[in-house]
């Protein structure tokens, strides 16, 4: 009978203890984990923004003169002309891709129909270890995105899921453009 007690007991304090953890969630929306590439330089007053819908040689730009988008982050499903010019420098948002840890989506930047940069826009950010993966693993394959011109890429060992989710997003913006 004594052992039965103690045991509910623990059991019942055990259950609060773990019911009073609260998860430390994001503190606000992602940053975008850009390239840094050549692309946000130069015509930044020309590069028309590929997503909610506008054509890719629209003069709707939102990039600020540090290069971050401010608005184009949202979507996936509005469509972008690739079939404007192919000179000049241009933006063009993929697919928002839903892989098992959350959504990731691209925005590629283009110069004629060379990657000059590659944004992420939408990355998995529910837990520290989604921010500590994805803040190593995105910038390593935006740099391989724009070594290899294509979506040809190697996942990053750790972040199976996002590398699957990043090279299906650049595949869809890279299709839009006409590439």
């Amino acid at each position: 009978m004594r052992r039965a007690v103690v045991t509910s007991a623990a059991t019942a304090a055990g259950v609060v203890l773990l019911l009073s953890l609260k998860p430390h969630g994001a503190t606000g929306p992602a940053p975008v984990i850009s390239s840094g590439g050549t692309g946000s330089s130069g015509a930044a007053g020309s590069s028309g923004t590929g997503s909610s819908g506008t054509a890719a040689g629209a003069s709707d730009a939102t990039a600020g003169p540090s290069g971050s988008p401010t608005a184009p982050a949202a979507g996936g499903t509005g469509g972008t002309g690739g079939t404007g010019g192919t000179g000049g420098t241009r933006k063009v948002a993929g697919d928002a891709v839903n892989t098992r840890y959350g959504p990731v989506q691209v925005e590629v930047t283009l110069a004629g129909s060379r990657i000059t940069a590659v944004d992420v826009v939408k990355y998995p950010t529910e837990d520290r270890r989604d921010r500590e993966i994805n803040s190593s693993a995105l910038p390593l394959l935006n740099q391989e995105a724009i070594a290899a011109q294509s979506a040809g890429i190697d996942v990053v060992s750790g972040a199976t899921f996002t590398s699957d989710g990043y090279v299906r997003s650049l595949q869809s913006a890279l299709d839009r453009a006409g590439r």
